[in-house]
C-alpha cells in the first residue's frame, strides 16, 4: 500500500473543524508537526488553545476519524499540546480581522445576522423556555445560531440546554461560546461565576457592561441567527439592548391571563420606543388539553389561565405601531417541555412530535424564514442640509 501524501493528510485535517471557533484547526494554526512514514503511520501534533481545553476528546476523535479515512493511512499517533502565548496572540488576531478593538459584529453596517431578542413583561411566563426551544428549532433547521442568556439575574438557559457546569474556554481575552449538543453556540452570566450558587448583584452600568461583553468579548464567528433571551420588565438591559443593537427585532412572549398580558404589551411598547421592530407574540401555557377526552378521541382545552390575551397583546401593539403584529404561536401546557427544560433536553429535539414542540417549530420557521422590515425601525438618517 503507498503512503498518503502531504497533501491528502493536509485536505483531511481541514475538514476537522475547532468545536469551539468553528473553524478548521489548519486554519486557526493548530496543527503544529506532521509526520508520515513509509508504512502510512501519521504522526502529529495539535496545540490546544488553552491546558485542560475541555473538548480535547472532540478532537482527538475527530482528527482521527479523519486521517483513518485518507487511502494510505494505517494508524495515526497523535500528540496535544498547548499554544504559547505568542501563538494565542496570532489565534486571537485572526479571529478578530486584525481588528485592534473589539467591537460589537450584529450592529455594524453589512451583518446579515438576524438578531431576535425575546422578552416578556413579568417573570414566570416561559420566556426561557421558548427562547431555548426556538434556538434548537433553528439549530435543527440546519443554521448557525448563537445565544446569549442576558437574563442576567434568573440565567436559566445553560441548565435548559444541558451545560449547566461547563465554562467558556478564553483565548487571551477573548472568550468562546460554549457549543451544545443540538449545535446551539451559548454564553451566559451564569457561565462566568465562580460558583453556580453565586448570586448576582448588579446595577445599571454592571449591566450594560455584561451585555456588552457577551457580544463584542465573545467570538462568535458566523451566525444566521442570534437569539436573546431578555430579562422581564422594561429596565435596564432591555435600554442598552436598543442601544447597542438597534437592528434587533424583538418577539413578546405572554400568557393569557389579564395581569400577564397587560405588563407584556409594556414590553412591546419598550422596544418600539428603542425603536426596536415587534415581530409578533407568543402565547405560552395556552390552554390544557383534556386528558379524557384525548383519550375518547375528542378535543377539549381547559383554558386554566384564561384566553385571549396573546391576541389582546398583538391587536393592541398593532395599533400602537400602525403595522400587523401577529400571534405566531400559542403553546399548550405540556409536561415534556418542562421536563425537558428541567433534564437540559428541550422538547423540539427529545419530543418533536410533542403538540408544543409543533408550535415552537413552526414560530421557528417563521421567525428564520421572515425577511427584514423597515417598520418600526430607525433607519439612522440625518438630514444634511435644508431646502
Amino acid at each position: 500500500m503507498t503512503a498518503p501524501t502531504r497533501e491528502q493528510v493536509d485536505a483531511a485535517l481541514a475538514t476537522v473543524q475547532d468545536p469551539e471557533i468553528k473553524r478548521p484547526i489548519t486554519e486557526l494554526g493548530m496543527v503544529d508537526t506532521v509526520e508520515i512514514t513509509e508504512q502510512g503511520l501519521v504522526r502529529l501534533t495539535v496545540l490546544l488553545t488553552v491546558a485542560g481545553c475541555p473538548l480535547k476528546d472532540t478532537i482527538t476523535r475527530d482528527v482521527n476519524g479523519a486521517l483513518m479515512g485518507v487511502a494510505g493511512v494505517t494508524d495515526v499517533d497523535l500528540t496535544l499540546g498547548v499554544m504559547t502565548p505568542e501563538q494565542r496572540t496570532g489565534l486571537r488576531e485572526t479571529l478578530q480581522g486584525g481588528q485592534a478593538q473589539r467591537e460589537i459584529p450584529f450592529a455594524q453596517p453589512g451583518n446579515l445576522t438576524k438578531v431576535f431578542a425575546i422578552a416578556s413583561g413579568k417573570g414566570g411566563v416561559g420566556k426561557s423556555s421558548v427562547t431555548v426551544n426556538l434556538a434548537v428549532a433553528m439549530a435543527k433547521q440546519g443554521l448557525k445560531v448563537g445565544l446569549v442568556d442576558a437574563d442576567v439575574y434568573g440565567h436559566s438557559v445553560p441548565a435548559m440546554l444541558g451545560v449547566a457546569d461547563s465554562r467558556p474556554t478564553q483565548v487571551d481575552d477573548l472568550i468562546m461560546p460554549v457549543p451544545t449538543a443540538s449545535g446551539v453556540s451559548v454564553i451566559s452570566i451564569g457561565m462566568l461565576k465562580p460558583r453556580r450558587d453565586q448570586v448576582v448583584a448588579w446595577r445599571g452600568p454592571m449591566l450594560d457592561r455584561a451585555l456588552v461583553q457577551m457580544l463584542s468579548d465573545v467570538y462568535w464567528g458566523d451566525l444566521d441567527v442570534l437569539l436573546l433571551d431578555l430579562p422581564p420588565g422594561t429596565g435596564d438591559v432591555a435600554i442598552s439592548l436598543g442601544q447597542h443593537l438597534p437592528g434587533a427585532e424583538v418577539l413578546v412572549v405572554t400568557t393569557p391571563q389579564e395581569a400577564a398580558a397587560e405588563v407584556a404589551e409594556r414590553a412591546g411598547t419598550m422596544a418600539s420606543m428603542m425603536h426596536q421592530r415587534v415581530v409578533g407574540v407568543v402565547e405560552n401555557m395556552s390552554f390544557l388539553p383534556c386528558p379524557h377526552c384525548e383519550a375518547e378521541g375528542t378535543e377539549h382545552r381547559l383554558e386554566i389561565f384564561g384566553s385571549g390575551g396573546g391576541d389582546r397583546v398583538a391587536a393592541t401593539l398593532g395599533q400602537r405601531f400602525g403595522y400587523d403584529v401577529p400571534v405566531l404561536g400559542r403553546i399548550p401546557i405540556d409536561i415534556s417541555l418542562r421536563e425537558g427544560g428541567d433534564v437540559g433536553k428541550p422538547i423540539v429535539e427529545a419530543d418533536p412530535t410533542a403538540p408544543a414542540a409543533m408550535v415552537l417549530s413552526a414560530v421557528a420557521d417563521t421567525l428564520s424564514g421572515r425577511g427584514r422590515g423597515l417598520a418600526g425601525m430607525q433607519l439612522g438618517l440625518t438630514p444634511s442640509s435644508r431646502f
